[in-house]
């Protein structure tokens, strides 16, 4: 359904991927999130106090400087993420791993609501020790509290280099609210976080 979407853009755009810097800037930490569409991960983050920026991308692959075309292929490795800049004085990195959980479906492997495929997959990509401590614990919480209906298939693996997406991607639930609509009411993205999630759903 989003190729559809996408067809015109993808016709008329070029590519205008980058590498994202190392480092954060002074005083913000980041975060890297693949939980299917980046368009709806995005979403999900932009409401969120502290959270500085989003911006979404590939990661996880072998393929450099990928393009949208090559990563929704499946062929590249790469998984579609969003970079998460944040304020750890105003958010804490436990507080983000909850909006994720709770904007996922953990429970399947390489696909996430109606896209299928390796790059749809969802997984934390962890930039230090304390990122993959609280990433493990979250998730055993989750399964040792029995809300889902199957285990957790999330992944948590190092965080690698991220390549920024096309510009029509960024912000896309912002610029383009009613094909966005569309795009996750078709997909049954929201009704299927409710059924997983109750009144978490969403928001954490």
């Amino acid at each position: 359904m989003r190729s559809l979407i996408l067809l015109f853009f993808v016709l008329i755009t070029g590519p205008s991927l980058a590498e994202t810097p190392g480092e954060p800037p002074a005083g913000k930490a980041v975060a890297t999130f693949a939980g299917g569409c980046f368009w709806c991960v995005e979403e999900a983050f932009d409401g969120v106090d502290g959270v500085e920026s989003t911006t979404s991308g590939y990661t996880g692959g072998d393929t450099v400087d990928p393009t949208y075309q090559q990563v929704s292929s499946g062929g590249t490795g790469h998984a579609e993420a969003v970079r998460v800049v944040y304020d750890p004085d105003v958010v804490s990195y436990r507080r983000l791993l909850d909006v994720f959980w709770h904007n996922i479906d953990p429970t399947v492997e390489d696909r996430q609501f109606c896209d299928v495929g390796s790059q749809y997959r969802s997984a934390i990509f962890f930039h230090d020790d304390n990122q993959r401590r609280l990433a493990r614990e979250t998730r055993t919480e989750i399964e040792e509290s029995g809300v889902l209906p199957g285990p957790v298939k999330t992944e948590i693996v190092p965080a690698q280099t991220f390549y920024i997406a096309e510009d029509y991607h960024q912000n896309y639930h912002q610029e383009n609210p009613i094909r966005y609509k569309w795009y996750t009411s078709g997909c049954g993205r929201y009704d299927r976080l409710e059924t997983l999630w109750g009144e978490k759903a969403r928001t954490g």
